[in-house]
Order: structure tokens, then sequence, then C-alpha cells
């Protein structure tokens, strides 16, 4: 009786319900697979980039305009530019305690521990994990913005054993508490402090180079390498930093080159000017030690950082070369030289 009586009123229902359906019928069949679906992918690519002059000093006033950066050899445009300084960062302690790091332990226990205390100043900003490798990788402390419980740790650690340097490069990339908004803003670094040889991983050094790059990680070192004595371990370590963008320092390789007059005062203990069992050794060695802190210090916190979505993807490639130019006169620029576009 209703319906006889408001006529107008049900056509009016029945035109809602039809459109309705209309709109259910669209959207079911919009989400139906296609024959040949499109894919779409967008990966925007993070470049952390270090600029030095000849003699080593940041370089840290450069504007957008300066860089270039080149995919697969072809210019790319730059989408975002930052040159802030004391960007977020977390940055990984991986300190060697095996065997080989036992003559020098004292002055790379001192070392360490101003690093920490130079990297984690106890801003919210700055966030470290230490990791210990031995025979074992050890996650120690976990990741936090305090420097103290690092710091604690390092005094009371000591070296044995052997070395499983990948495993301990492998689990800073899997396993520890992550901040939020890794690997873009925070950054991710890892400094090694240890001279790159490896004895007891199951991991190989490809599959963490691989792993780091895919986790964009920037890998600094201080190497343990001593007056004069070399290993072909050390070329790991180098291959490692340069290909993620990092640097690798050597404060006790050639801890007296910049010495006047070392090697030229003769004496019953040979042609020294420093005597044996005094402070000039001590202080010569220091010294080395703190102008390799502040240079790893500052290719953390002294960086550019550039993003760009590649103009052309090719799936078929397992990973693409990135080269970074800077438009002036020299300068040294280190950056990432590789990554991969594609989950494995």
């Amino acid at each position: 009786m209703q319906f006889l009586r408001n006529p107008r009123g049900a056509g009016r229902h029945a035109l809602r319900s039809l459109v309705v359906f209309s709109t259910v019928l669209a959207l079911a069949l919009a989400q139906q697979p296609q024959q040949s679906p499109i894919r779409v992918q967008v990966n925007e690519v993070v470049v952390p980039v270090t600029v030095t002059d000849e003699k080593g000093r940041f370089v840290s006033d450069l504007e957008q305009s300066d860089f270039k950066i080149f995919d697969q050899g072809k210019e790319q445009t730059i989408r975002y530019f930052n040159r802030e300084r004391n960007q977020r960062v977390v940055v990984g302690f991986l300190v060697d305690l095996s065997n080989q790091s036992r003559g020098q332990w004292k002055s790379l226990q001192e070392a360490t521990t101003e690093l920490v205390l130079n990297l984690l100043p106890g801003d919210k900003k700055y966030s470290g994990y230490l990791i210990g490798f031995g025979n074992e990788a050890e996650l120690m402390v976990n990741t936090t913005s305090d420097s103290d419980p690092i710091v604690e740790k390092l005094r009371k650690v000591s070296p044995s054993g052997g070395a499983a340097f990948y495993d301990a490069l492998y689990m800073a990339c899997t396993n520890r508490k992550l901040v939020e908004g890794e690997p873009v803003d925070p950054r991710r670094v890892i400094v090694v402090i240890g001279d790159g040889h490896d004895n007891a991983s199951t991991k190989t050094l490809e599959q963490v180079l691989e792993l780091a790059q895919r986790y964009q990680v920037t890998i600094n070192a201080m190497s343990t390498e001593a007056y004069g004595f070399t290993s072909d371990s050390s070329k790991n370590l180098v291959r490692l930093a340069e290909e993620t963008g990092g640097r690798v320092e050597y404060p006790l390789l050639n801890v007296y080159k910049d010495t006047p007059g070392f090697l030229s005062q003769p004496s019953d203990f040979g042609n020294y000017q420093l005597k044996v069992g005094t402070g000039g050794y001590t202080a010569a060695i220091l010294g080395s030690i703190y102008k390799s802190i502040a240079n790893i210090a500052g290719e953390i916190t002294v960086q550019y950082v550039l993003r760009y979505v590649p103009n052309e993807t090719d799936e078929s490639r397992v990973k693409r070369s990135i080269e970074v130019k800077v438009g002036i006169p020299n300068v040294i620029v280190r950056a990432r030289t590789y990554y991969y576009p594609f989950s494995p």
C-alpha cells in the first residue's frame, strides 16, 4: 500500500539500487586479473657522497648543480639533495677480537672508545650498536643512542681466537634492532676496527658485500695493520669500503712518517730521534689515532645525500653501476659504485 501511495519514492529507491549495483560491478571487473598486467616498480636510489680535496680536507659547501650522477652511464635527474651536516645515522661498530688484534689491543681499545664517544654524543639523531667477532660474531650491545653501554662493554672485552669477520658483517645487516626510517633517514654506516682477515665465518666476502649493497650500508674501517706489517686480507677491507662508498684509515701503519728527524739520530738503540721508553712514541701513536678518528667521523657526518629514480630499468641486470661526478677540479669523490634495483 505504501508503494502505491508513493510511486515517486519507490522509483528513486530503485534507481539508487541500480547505481550501487553498477558501481560494485565496475569495481569487481576492475579487480579481475588482466591478460597482460602492467608492472610498475619505482626504485629510488639513495647515494651518500663524500667530497675531499687533495689533502683530505672535507669540501662541504657544494650545491646540487655541482653534482652529476650516472646510472649505467646515463645521466639522471637528482630529485633530492641534502648537504646538512650531522644528519641522522645508525653506526655499527664491528671490533676484531681475534688473536690478530692482541698486540695492538690497548691502542685499538682506546681508539674505538673515542670513536664511539665522537659518533654517539647523546643526541637522539645518532644511534649505534656493537658487534665483536672472534671465533663467532656476537651482538654485544643492541642499537642505542647512549654511548655508555658500548663504552662499558669495550672496557671488559679482550682478544682471543679466530676471526669471523664476514659473519659479523652479515649480523650487522640482518640481526639488530632497527631505527624507524632506515635506510633513508637515518642512513646506515658500519665502522670496522680490524684488518679484514677472516678464518672462521660461514659467510663469504661476496655474500656480505652484496648484502651490504642491498641494505644500503656504507662501510668504513680503521685498520689494525701496524708498523709496516701488511697482509693480503687488507685488500678485502679496501674493497668493502670502496664499493660501498666508505674509506679505510691506517692509524698504526706509518705512525712516524710525519715525525721530523725520525731515524736520523744515532744511539745505542739505533738511529732514532724518539728514545725507546719515552713518551715520544705514545704521543705519535695517539696523534695518528686521533687523526684517523677525525677522518672517519667527518666521513660520516660531513656528507651529501643524493636521491634519484632511474630513467629506465632492466630486470635482466643483476646490478647497476653508479658514478658521481663533481664539477670542480682536484677533488676526490667517494660514493657507492653500484646497487641492486630488484629483490633477489
